[in-house]
């Protein structure tokens, strides 16, 4: 496997992946980050209308009942299969969610698909990869409601703790906890 480094005039710190996209050369100072408050969440699926509120973490460890609640939550609302999502994702959603300043309730688009609904998904349309990171339960598809997508997109590439995807047309970001990379 050989590297291949990608540069170019307009993003000259950037490299090509081997996962798709680009990721930070040389990377910049990572933020500094809450490490100790409670970290609490409310999410709306936009796709089955529910909406939930948890404190996922707090006294330096996760909590299994709030967990499990977002698994269900966050379920593959085509045929309500769901798995153990990454709890490092729910991190990087709360961290993201600092940066920008943002605590209102946050619009999931998607997040855990089984193989079926991502094969589907994928054949209906040219952005979803065919080894999608939701089908690992470490991605989500999400806004917050007033928030500009390319702040988001901005707060969560500073944390560098994985995949960060920009679709200003459709106004949502992606995030995940696979290798770093960008698009």
């Amino acid at each position: 496997f050989r590297r291949v480094l990608f540069r170019s005039p307009a993003q000259p710190n950037l490299r090509g992946t081997r996962y798709g996209g680009l990721a930070p050369a040389n990377p910049p100072p990572l933020p500094t980050l809450d490490t100790t408050s409670a970290r609490s969440l409310t999410l709306l699926n936009v796709n089955t209308k529910e909406d939930t509120t948890v404190t996922y973490w707090s006294d330096g460890a996760y909590h299994r009942d709030a967990l499990d609640k977002l698994n269900h939550f966050l379920r593959d609302s085509q045929n309500n299969l769901q798995t153990e999502m990454d709890p490092l994702l729910f991190d990087v959603l709360w961290h993201t969610m600092s940066l920008v300043g943002y605590n209102g309730p946050v619009e999931v688009l998607s997040a855990f698909r089984s193989p079926a609904t991502n094969a589907w998904l994928a054949s209906m349309s040219r952005g979803v990869a065919r080894d999608s990171q939701h089908m690992n339960g470490n991605a989500m598809d999400i806004r917050f409601p007033g928030v500009p997508v390319f702040k988001i997109r901005q707060a969560a590439r500073s944390l560098q703790m994985g995949g960060v995807g920009f679709y200003p047309r459709s106004g949502f970001v992606h995030l995940d906890t696979g290798p770093v990379r960008y698009w």
